[in-house]
């Protein structure tokens, strides 16, 4: 039924579940919408997603955005191996935090994935092509968003934050913007206008030279604030 009165248009998720309520008068339509959400495969298409665009959140049909069938769902080796190519080297603890599956040890055993030991003893795999960089690369300052993956992609957040950094960003539900130093968590941040001005306001946990973020601090406010007359940093 939903999948009907999506064909060939774009709904927001109110308008989709007053649809559905007029064939389920009994109930809420907000669940009946977010129920669509878990059947059919939806995409919100723009402005939804976009930098600083709130609203009714609309959905179209996958197929259709696409312009082309959905595939049939990959089994769990496929989404392993998807996983590790965005997270790699990781343990089974961390592919089951992240998919939030269970008992997947014997499917990364039989993938025949490169294995590694970790510091603390640990058996960590990735795929056997994967880019490996040397322990001393440097990693540039980066600025990452609110619940950005980077740092809920394993179960050992350890490698990216401490847990005393990790008991300021992650409150709740809540996951803030940070800012990340030579790999690390080091700060987070968050853009306030007044007028014409944009200023990004930095609230660092350790000391860091100031220098070392102001371009990628500028380049943030270019595309975070594009708009903005004026733009300003300030660190605390």
């Amino acid at each position: 039924m939903a999948r009907e009165m999506l064909t060939g248009k774009t709904l927001t998720r109110p308008e989709l579940g007053r649809l559905l309520a007029e064939h389920r008068p009994s109930a809420e339509p907000a669940a009946l919408a977010s129920s669509v959400q878990f059947l059919v495969p939806l995409i919100h298409p723009p402005p939804s997603g976009t930098w600083g665009k709130w609203g009714a959140t609309p959905f179209v049909l996958g197929e259709e955005w696409l312009g082309r069938p959905m595939r049939t769902p990959d089994g769990p080796q496929e989404m392993i191996k998807r996983y590790l190519a965005a997270f790699g080297p990781s343990s089974v603890m961390d592919i089951q935090a992240w998919s939030g599956l269970t008992r997947l040890r014997e499917l990364v055993e039989a993938l025949g994935l490169q294995s590694f030991s970790s510091e603390d003893g640990q058996v960590l795999y990735d795929l056997p092509d994967a880019p490996r960089p040397d322990p001393d690369t440097p990693a540039p300052v980066r600025f990452l968003p609110e619940v950005d993956n980077l740092l809920l992609g394993h179960a050992d957040r350890t490698r990216i934050m401490t847990t005393e950094v990790r008991q300021q960003v992650c409150i709740g539900a809540v996951v803030k913007a940070t800012v990340l130093v030579d790999g690390f968590v080091q700060g987070v941040w968050s853009v306030k206008r007044d007028n014409g001005r944009a200023t990004l306001e930095i609230e660092l946990f350790h000391k860091v030279d100031p220098a070392v973020l102001e371009e990628e601090a500028m380049r943030l406010l270019a595309f975070a604030a594009s708009d903005a007359a004026e733009h300003d940093i300030r660190i605390g």
